[in-house]
């Protein structure tokens, strides 16, 4: 067992962000066989991510606030404190605050064999996409 470190500092972005996010990064790979890193993002109110989808997908963990969320096809869905979803390999998906509410969560991946490929950006979430929210389901 070794302590890794501390936290990265913590950093505007992802670069394919609508609004203002926050992002830490504590714990990155740091040898080849290590695949595992996990972050703190925060969300200003209204901000989200871009489109975009996780080779072995990703797990992510509301700590504060409420969240927004969609799968490609699916509804957009509020997630509270507490919760966690569960995006799928290869699953395009979005994320980010409610309209009213700062958020933060806790995000678990698994890298791929080649780190550049693992997430994979696609176009920004339109002012119309973010607000098709009827309400009703917290989660998946």
């Amino acid at each position: 067992m070794r302590i890794l470190g501390t936290a990265a500092p913590t950093r505007t972005g992802p670069e394919r962000a609508v609004g203002p996010v926050w992002s830490e990064t504590f714990v990155a790979p740091i040898e080849v066989d290590q695949h595992m890193i996990a972050g703190r993002v925060r969300f200003a109110p209204g901000a989200r991510t871009a489109w975009h989808s996780h080779a072995k997908g990703q797990y992510l963990h509301v700590v504060a606030g409420i969240a927004r969320m969609q799968s490609r096809g699916e509804s957009v869905i509020e997630v509270h404190a507490g919760q966690t979803v569960y995006t799928p390999p290869g699953e395009e998906h979005w994320h980010g605050a409610a309209p009213n509410s700062f958020m933060e969560h806790l995000a678990l991946i698994e890298l791929g064999d080649d780190p550049a490929t693992s997430n994979t950006w696609l176009e920004n979430v339109t002012d119309e996409e973010y607000a098709d929210f009827a309400g009703g389901e917290e989660q998946r």
